[in-house]
């Protein structure tokens, strides 16, 4: 009886290492994966700005009349 509890003991041990190598493993995976997608969602922030500027800037081109015009 003893004997199989030391088995049933070791092998839960055994067991609940590998879970916790596991959990450690996906924590970092979704370390790595919020920081891609915080780069991600600044690059888009930076486009969608520069994206406003130039559309700024083309809507004051349109409104100033062209010398030629004149």
């Amino acid at each position: 009886m003893q004997e199989q509890l030391q088995k049933r003991l070791q092998s839960l041990t055994t067991e609940y290492k590998a879970g916790q190598k596991a959990l450690a493993n996906l924590e970092s995976q979704k370390a790595n994966l919020q920081e891609t997608l915080l780069r991600i969602s600044g690059a888009i922030q930076v486009l969608e700005e520069e994206l406003a500027i130039a559309k700024s800037q083309e809507n004051h081109k349109v409104d100033q009349p062209s010398l030629s015009s004149i």
